[in-house]
This record gives structure tokens, C-alpha cells and sequence, in this order.
């Protein structure tokens, strides 16, 4: 902090003092919160693996400290400068995906980790987060006639197919799925002209359904056969020694949950029935373990920081500003909205991560970042509209 001062030239009591600090408290409860259930969750795994039960802790621990560090550096930076170093983090995250293309340990079925020590960096989920930032920055332009400039508008339509590929090209489809729906949401919130973005709807919609027939046909395979089985995904108990077993054993640890669940740490399904029990399934065990009224209780606060960023969003003074808060809004809720449909059996299963809850460190740190800078953009715009009292 106090290097950032001298740094920024910034004041600390005036950054607190103007930063949402309701906000800021419901994002330290909701990750103090999932540190606890990834404790709960994972001590079984990680004994059973023959590790101490506490690593998965520790090991998440370490990600939000060193989360810590990274945000206390990102609120001071102003966000005046996000143009210029958006074009730099673009450059580099690209570069870092398509690195972990190449030479990334291959895990769950995904080739888009690069290996530091005994961590792994996935540069697929900050991608999602220097998105953002660029596109909103990109789009914040008062000429009317650059956005009816086709070619100025189609750019960043192939920076993003670009970004994506090489997402999908990792087998990551569920990353690459969400990359492209924050980006969508972008566009279409930008000054672009209604021509264009028609135009790009519609394409976007053509070239689905044309793989979606090809797929049908035969005629190529965009899909592997157990991708392929996940849109089978209605009534996955009559599947449960095949491929519905693991939404099947969700459904038994919410159904054994109740209405206040059977106590924090005292989950059965956690015992080896359910994989991925700290990541893609730790709302199963939330639920059996605190119930009904622990979902609810979670539910509401993320409802209350998606509120908070929306009217900051809102409140915002400059466009690029308004635009990230709802890309943040956007990256939160589409992951919120694709884990709970996957895990309930709404939707296919895409192994995307819960926002706060579930385990990992890329997704901790770029989840932490674009929060801080929602928070960076509501000080300057609080500070900005006390200078006019």
C-alpha cells in the first residue's frame, strides 16, 4: 500500500473513503466463506490422495494473499492509463494462451496451463478479464463515425475469434464459451451502429447453426463423443453408471442437505462420490452441508455484489468506465449462471468454476482483479462528483 502511494501519487484515506466499502466487505465474506467450504470439501480428497488435509486450503490461501498483493497495486493505477496498457495486456495474455497451447500441462482434459513451480497459471482466465478492459476501452470513442466504420468495428470481432480459438483449440470449450459471451455483451452494449450489429448477430447465428447441422450430419466433429454425451444431460440418474452419475450424486447431497443441512464439515457425498468436489461441485456440498437456507444466504450476496457493480456501472461518468462494471457483471453472472445450470442438470456440464466458492488460483486472482477495478472506477467517479459540491 505504501509503495503505491509513493508510486501513484495516490491518498489511501481518500481511495476508502470514496470506494464502495459495502461492496468490498460482501466480496472479503463471500471469499472468506469459500475458503472455508473448500476446506470442508476437500479434506477428504486431498487424505485420501494421500496429502494433508488442509492442502487445498493452504494452496487457496496462498492464491488469495497473493491476490491481495495484485489488488492492492490495481486500485491505485488510474483508470485514464487502461487504454494504453490494455493494448500491452492483450499482447501478452494472447501470447501467454497460445503458449499454454503449445507447452501447457494438459489437466481435466484442458492443455492451457503453464506450470510455475507447484502452481499452475491458466492465462485463459485473465483473458477473460483483459477483454474487458480492452473492448471497453476500445469502444469508448465520441466520433460517431467510427463506429459506422466497418472495418474499425470488425477488429476487435477478430481479436476476439482469434482469443477464442486458441481457447477452443486447448479443449476448453466452457472458458471459450463465456469468453465470447462477455465479449458479445460488450459489443452490444457499445455505441456501434444497430447495421453492424445486426450484421454480426446474424453471422454469429449462421455459423452456429451450420456447425450444429454439420455436427448432426456427420459430415464433420466439431465435438468429441463425451462432449457430445453432456447435452444429454435430462434425467441423469437413469444414466447414473454411465455419464449422469456425477450430476446424479449432486442431486443426492442437495436432497440429503434439507432445509438446514446436516452441518458445516459433515458432508457424505464428499467421500469420493462426487469428483471435482472443491471446484465444479462445491455448491452440492454447500448445500448438503448448510441447506436450503445456506444456498439462499449465498444466492443473496451475489445478488448483492452484482447489484453493487451494476450501480456503480450506472453512476459511471465515461463510457469505457460503464462498460467494464457490466463486463464484470457479465463475467460474474455467466459463470454463477453455467456452474449452478451444469450442477442442477439444467445445462450441460462445462467444468466453468463458482465465482468466490470453488478452488483455484487464475480464477481467484482474475476474479479479485476485475473487482478492484469496479472499485478503482466508483472512487473516481464518488471523488469526482464530491469536487462539484
Amino acid at each position: 500500500f505504501f509503495l503505491c502511494y509513493y508510486i501513484n501519487d495516490g491518498n489511501m484515506k481518500k481511495i476508502i473513503k470514496y470506494m464502495d466499502k459495502k461492496l468490498f466487505i460482501a466480496i472479503l465474506i463471500l471469499f472468506s466463506f469459500g475458503l472455508i467450504m473448500i476446506f470442508s470439501a476437500s479434506n477428504v480428497t486431498a487424505y485420501m490422495y494421500g496429502a494433508s488435509p488442509s492442502r487445498y486450503f493452504y494452496k487457496q490461501l496462498i492464491f488469495l494473499l497473493f491476490s491481495l498483493v495484485v489488488c492492492s497495486i490495481a486500485i491505485f493505477v488510474p483508470s485514464s492509463k487502461y487504454k494504453k496498457l490494455s493494448w500491452i495486456g492483450l499482447v501478452i495474455v494472447t501470447f501467454l494462451v497460445f503458449v499454454a497451447l503449445v507447452y501447457g500441462a494438459v489437466i481435466n482434459g484442458a492443455n492451457g496451463w503453464i506450470g510455475i513451480g507447484p502452481f499452475g497459471v491458466q492465462p485463459s482466465e485473465f483473458a477473460k478479464v483483459m477483454i474487458i478492459v480492452w473492448l471497453a476501452c476500445y469502444y469508448d470513442n465520441k466520433d460517431n463515425e467510427f463506429f459506422n466504420d466497418s472495418v474499425k468495428m470488425f477488429f476487435p470481432i477478430f481479436v476476439v475469434g482469434i482469443i477464442t480459438g486458441l481457447i477452443i483449440l486447448q479443449n476448453d470449450y466452457g472458458t471459450a464459451f463465456i469468453f465470447l459471451l462477455i465479449s458479445g455483451v460488450i459489443f452490444l452494449l457499445s455505441n456501434t451502429s444497430k447495421k453492424i450489429k445486426l450484421l454480426v448477430v446474424g453471422a454469429c447465428l449462421f455459423l452456429v447453426l451450420t456447425i450444429v447441422i454439420l455436427s448432426l450430419s456427420g459430415t464433420i466433429k466439431f465435438l468429441s463423443n463425451d462432449k457430445l454425451a453432456r447435452f444429454n444431460f435430462f434425467d441423469p440418474c437413469s444414466r447414473y453408471l454411465n455419464e449422469g452419475s456425477q450430476v446424479c450424486n449432486g442431486y443426492i447431497a442437495i436432497n440429503g442437505g434439507g432445509i438446514f443441512g446436516r452441518c458445516l464439515g459433515n458432508s457424505t457425498q464428499k467421500y469420493l462420490y462426487l469428483a471435482e468436489v472443491h471446484t465444479d461441485f462445491i455448491f452440492c456440498i454447500i448445500v448438503e452441508e448448510l441447506g436450503v437456507v445456506g444456498a439462499i444466504g449465498l444466492l443473496l450476496l451475489y445478488a448483492f455484489v452484482l447489484l453493487r457493480i451494476y450501480f456503480i456501472g450506472k453512476r459511471a461518468t465515461k463510457t469505457y468506465q460503464a462498460l467494464i462494471c457490466y463486463g464484470v457483471f457479465s463475467y460474474l453472472v455467466f459463470h454463477i449462471i453455467i456452474n449452478l445450470g451444469g450442477v442442477l442438470g439444467l445445462m450441460p456440464l462445462t467444468g466453468v468454476p463458482l465465482p468466490f466458492m470453488s478452488y483455484g488460483g487464475s480464477f481467484a486472482v482474475s476474479i479479485c482483479i476485475a473487482l478492484m477495478l469496479v472499485e478503482r472506477i466508483c472512487y473516481e467517479t464518488n471523488y469526482a462528483l464530491s469536487l462539484k459540491k
